[in-house]
């Protein structure tokens, strides 16, 4: 009996040994006159690594800041260290696809299936430490803005870590489990529900907490010192805002992708839609450089950590 599955949850060029949305892709185009847009592998490379080493400057920044040892600097590290997973899979993908054109690896032997398993793991990891990493920073934004005398008593240092420990667990398993089982459509169907369903929570919070700023911002600004405390916390949710609009922008079009591979492969309009498979695959690679551009961009406090590393980098001091 074969042990190969019918189709793999996401795949990218050049891994053909199991059935998989790029040969869904490919089959679908021939149900459509629509041309397939191809993105070179040379790209998809580059775009990986300037994500994994601005994402990796950004966790050094954090790590040798004392001051930024703060819960919502270590959830922005958690959204980091999603970035550059999501950065890492498709730089060891094209490794993976390299070695198979040079004969070093095959296309068909267990170790490979195994080993395409593991990128696929660490792929839906990113997605989901991704998703949850930006729900842990919309509620700390959240307790940051309407319970600011509290905020040091309700999130802790300790207690920030804990979420974190158990968000990554809950990732790891469950992107461990959709690899394994992704031909199982009780597999796939939670996993596109949970894209949407999340970002429609996140956005609820978002309206909720915009909507009671402006009446709380009444409240406390005859308060002493009041009003520039509260402009700080409305920019740390505006920021917010910004990493939420930019990751539906770079991951919604491939989850779409997801779905109209899996539902309608053999429909014209969904096959037209599937052949900028690799645009969207490039689009997850630029959430990566755009999200560190943003903590740079927003955060005076890393603007002046950068500057610092970069200074003690050319002068070699102990800083």
């Amino acid at each position: 009996m074969s042990t190969e599955r019918p189709s793999n949850l996401i795949k990218h060029p050049g891994q053909t040994s199991i059935p998989s949305l790029e040969n869904i892709t490919e089959f679908s185009l021939n149900v459509t006159d629509c041309t397939q847009v191809v993105v070179p592998e040379e790209v998809f490379f580059t775009v990986a690594a300037a994500g994994i080493l601005e994402n990796l400057l950004i966790l050094i920044a954090v790590v040798r800041n004392k001051n930024l040892h703060l819960p919502m600097y270590f959830f922005i590290c958690s959204l980091a260290i999603s970035d550059m997973l999501g950065s890492l899979y498709k730089t060891l993908e094209n490794i993976f696809i390299i070695l198979c054109k040079m004969g070093y690896l095959t296309r068909h032997g267990d170790f490979e299936k195994k080993l395409d398993d593991a990128m696929d793991s660490m792929f839906i990891l990113s997605l989901l430490g991704s998703i949850f990493s930006l729900l842990a920073i919309a509620a700390d934004r959240y307790i940051t803005i309407f319970y600011a005398l509290r905020y040091h008593n309700i999130m802790t240092l300790r207690r920030a870590l804990v979420i974190l420990a158990i968000i990554w667990a809950f990732c790891a398993g469950s992107s461990i489990a959709i690899a394994l089982f992704s031909y199982e459509a009780a597999t796939v169907i939670p996993f596109t529900i949970l894209f949407p369903l999340m970002m429609f929570f996140i956005l609820c919070l978002y309206v909720h907490m915009f909507l009671l700023a402006r009446s709380h911002a009444k409240k406390i600004a005859s308060l002493p010192s009041s009003t520039v405390h509260h402009r700080t916390n409305m920019k740390g949710a505006i920021t917010l805002t910004i990493f939420l609009g930019v990751f539906l922008c770079c991951w919604a079009p491939f989850v779409l992708h997801i779905l109209l591979a899996r539902f309608c492969p053999h429909n014209p309009y969904c096959a037209c839609y599937m052949s900028i498979f690799h645009v969207n695959g490039t689009l997850i690679m630029c959430n990566a450089i755009i999200n560190p551009m943003i903590f740079a961009f927003r955060s005076p406090e890393l603007r002046s950590t950068f500057k610092k590393m970069l200074y003690c980098s050319r002068s070699n001091c102990n800083w």
